[in-house]
């Protein structure tokens, strides 16, 4: 298996443990991440040993979103054009963009890129066996695409989970929100941006427990270990049973439309003025103005997630 860079793995007993393992910048996704997740999950399908995947996030929150300072708050590419932004947010895509004529952004370019992360991501679903996820402290931004992917998700009262960019800069591609809860209340959060704590992504049913911060680690373990006790065939056959009626849902196309969507985002009027702006007075001075007009003052420190 490839050395790991942004998670660790290991197995304890009948469980398989990944970990997202970048705390100094709130486990933010890098290019690496969506590719280490898939190896891991693949380790633990196939391993005879392992029942049930454990998702969670080392240091103080799950996970900020992509890490995007360096490249939301770096100077645009080329020369100057105020209709558009040159290039794309992530590192890798503004590599390739810049090979074409006038650094122009080519919109299969960026699919093609973040496409790939999709796929990284919805290993999680894909999974033969069971996932299930522990949030504390933040989830928000690229980070629930993690989070929703998985089969399960343990939440503390305390966290918060959500969407912001889909104010500016953002839409969500792994596209799964109303598969977990429902067109309107998916509505209602991607309509805003808005997040829920804890307790209200459990009352929503985003969240299938949430706890205290202190007893999270008790009622996580506990669960994962009912899991394990199930046999793996009967785990396969469950989750191949409930998957199939998403997937035909029409879940695979919509997934095309929101990564789509994702790099048109970030090349609107409004998407170019807030990476200028990030340009001009840092990423998470810029965050800080998109959603103090909500109300959401210490979104901003969510690390580095936009």
């Amino acid at each position: 298996m490839q050395t790991l860079t942004s998670m660790t793995y290991e197995v304890t007993g009948k469980i398989a443990r990944i970990t997202l393992n970048r705390p100094s910048r709130g486990n933010g996704i890098t290019m690496q991440m969506p590719q280490e997740l898939a190896a891991c999950v693949e380790r633990a399908n196939l391993d005879p040993q392992v029942h049930v995947i454990a998702l969670s996030g080392n240091g103080s929150g799950f996970c900020g979103g992509y890490d995007l300072v360096d490249s939301a708050e770096g100077m645009l590419n080329g020369e100057a054009d105020s209709s558009r932004p040159k290039g794309s947010v992530l590192d890798p895509v503004v590599q390739m963009q810049n090979h074409l004529p006038n650094s122009a952004w080519d919109p299969m370019t960026d699919y093609a890129m973040m496409s790939r992360n999709v796929k990284g991501f919805m290993s999680l679903f894909h999974s033969d066996k069971p996932v299930v996820c522990k949030v504390h402290g933040f989830c928000v931004a690229g980070g629930t695409d993690m989070a929703l992917c998985s089969d399960l998700l343990v939440i503390a009262e305390d966290a918060k989970i959500g969407y912001p960019p889909a104010r500016v800069w953002g839409s969500p591609t792994t596209s799964i929100w109303f598969h977990r809860i429902g067109l309107e209340k998916a509505k209602r959060l991607l309509f805003t941006g808005d997040c829920l704590n804890g307790k209200q992504a459990h009352e929503w049913g985003m969240a299938s427990e949430c706890a205290p911060a202190d007893q999270l680690d008790e009622r996580f373990e506990a669960l994962l270990s009912r899991i394990a006790m199930m046999p793996i065939n009967q785990l396969m056959m469950m989750k191949l049973l409930l998957n199939q009626s998403v997937m035909q849902q029409g879940l695979h196309t919509t997934q095309i439309l929101g990564t789509v969507f994702d790099g048109i985002t970030r090349h609107t009027k409004e998407g170019y003025a807030f990476q200028q702006r990030a340009a001009e007075a840092g990423f998470k001075q810029a965050v800080r103005e998109r959603d103090e007009p909500f109300g959401d003052y210490g979104l901003d420190s969510f690390r580095n997630g936009a």
